[in-house]
């Protein structure tokens, strides 16, 4: 074994000697038992006290057993050990060597350290091949250079500390700001949904009471109208039954009662009432309804594979037709052959969309816009209704505007919107239409859920019908 290797050894033995059994640390004020074992005063003690009340450990009263060898010495008998003390004192101030502190290559001390590998090694690596050219030092230079990097790199790490405590001073000043400014936007955004709510509530009694008002009048029209006619109708029955009375009588009597039955048609004022129109004033329109409908706009494109051959797509960005097919080119099974239809190219199996349709109609011929199953007929002509599979409304230039649910009677209104908007929420079951002109509600479908896929569906009338513009596509029918 090497000198280096006879130093660990003493220093470990010398740790050895240093250190309590108890508490597995160095001496403090230590003391021998009367065999001649040594324990920190306090350590042997506090065993010996927590000894004195177990039975059958003492065979004479004032004894107690050493920790070590179990042989008996009395309490009394602790006898101060000074050179343990200095011992202890030395290894507590300078901790022995460690196996780490040697080369593992050479087992020598690691004196040296190399700036190059920078690593210590021993006098031994130094004169080896490996280490001859490099820059080497001692270790108690290297460390005073280390020491000085050290203090540089603390000194650049406490301005750094510096500067991020100030950042997260700032940050968390900024946090506190922001959340403020988040916690007044979020007062305001109640506050104005609130005070929202108020005026959509306000506007819909406001509505309700002209509904109401319009319900009481017409309604009264109609009840003045029917009791007139009833009184009316009351008194020409009454006459009929006199004449039917008067066939029994002899002419004598019939002639006698002639002028009476004269003076009494007379006196009847036969009066018809004039028709009560029974088309409502009141719309239904709800402030704001298209700007919140609006944010669920889609850029929903037709489809020029399925259109009709004889319907024309212009796409107006890019200032090209992109439809029609030469009348020698053979259909496809998608596209409609039974009316002059188009479907937008997307289809629709969940959640809300929106979208904008503008019309310039000419004529009287009926157009038809809302949505159909992605299946449909396109080859046959079949009423346009839920049943086969399409959800639409239709117009006509000054006539109506109609649902085409043969269960509802049509909805006549003075002129079709010039824009329509159509609001499709798939799993509510529900496809609504609106009039962009005046921002009032003109139908809505309801069920319970819809069969399938869903495409937007357009359909114009006669060749002078007019344009139907969707997003930047414009329709019109071929002459």
């Amino acid at each position: 074994m090497s000198g280096a290797m006879d130093a660990v050894e003493l220093a470990r033995k010398l740790q050895e000697e240093a250190t309590c059994s108890i508490c597995l640390d160095y001496f403090t004020d230590p003391v021998m038992t009367a065999c001649g074992h040594n324990f920190c005063r306090e350590c042997i003690q506090l065993t010996w006290e927590k000894s004195k009340g177990k039975k059958g450990r003492r065979k004479r009263r004032g004894t107690f057993p050493c920790p070590e060898c179990r042989e008996l010495s009395p309490q009394r008998n602790l006898r101060p050990n000074r050179l343990l003390t200095k011992v202890a004192e030395m290894a507590r101030q300078h901790p022995g060597l460690r196996k780490s502190d040697l080369c593992r290559v050479h087992q020598e001390l690691l004196k040296l350290y190399c700036e190059d590998d920078q690593n210590p090694i021993c006098v031994v690596c130094r004169e080896s091949r490996e280490h001859r050219t490099h820059r080497v030092l001692p270790v108690e230079e290297a460390v005073q250079e280390y020491k000085s990097k050290l203090e540089e790199d603390m000194e650049e790490l406490r301005v750094e500390m510096m500067k991020t405590a100030s950042l997260q001073v700032q940050e968390e000043e900024t946090l506190a700001e922001w959340q403020e400014k988040v916690e007044e936007r979020r007062q305001l955004i109640v506050a104005e949904f609130r005070k929202a709510s108020l005026l959509v509530a306000e506007e819909e009694q406001r509505l309700l009471q002209i509904l109401k008002e319009e319900e009481e009048e017409t309604a009264s029209r109609l009840q003045g109208s029917r009791a007139a006619l009833e009184q009316q109708g009351h008194s020409l029955e009454m006459l009929l039954l006199r004449l039917e009375d008067q066939g029994g009588h002899t002419p004598l009597q019939m002639l006698k009662d002639m002028k009476d039955y004269q003076e009494r048609r007379s006196s009847l004022n036969l009066q018809y009432p004039e028709a009560t129109t029974t088309v409502l004033r009141t719309v239904c329109r709800v402030p704001g309804q298209i700007e919140m409908l609006r944010s669920f706009q889609e850029d929903v494109v037709p489809d020029p594979t399925t259109a009709y051959p004889y319907l024309v797509l212009y796409e107006s960005r890019q200032r090209h037709y992109l439809s029609t097919l030469p009348d020698e080119t053979p259909c496809s099974q998608d596209r409609f052959l039974a009316y002059p239809c188009a479907v937008g190219k997307e289809a629709f199996s969940s959640g809300r969309h929106y979208w904008e349709v503008g019309m310039n109609l000419t004529g009287d011929a009926l157009w038809a816009l809302g949505v159909c199953r992605d299946n449909v007929s396109r080859r046959d002509r079949v009423p346009k209704s839920p049943e086969n599979g399409f959800w639409v409304v239709q117009l006509s230039k000054g006539k109506k505007y109609a649902s085409v649910l043969p269960t509802l009677s049509p909805i006549t209104i003075t002129e079709p919107p010039s824009h329509i908007g159509v609001f499709l929420d798939f799993e509510a079951g529900e496809l609504s239409f609106y009039n962009l002109t005046d921002g009032s509600h003109l139908h809505t479908y309801t069920q319970e859920a819809f069969p399938g896929p869903l495409q937007p569906f357009f359909c114009l009338g006669t060749p002078k019908s007019g344009q139907m513009v969707i997003s930047t596509v414009t329709l019109w029918v071929r002459g």
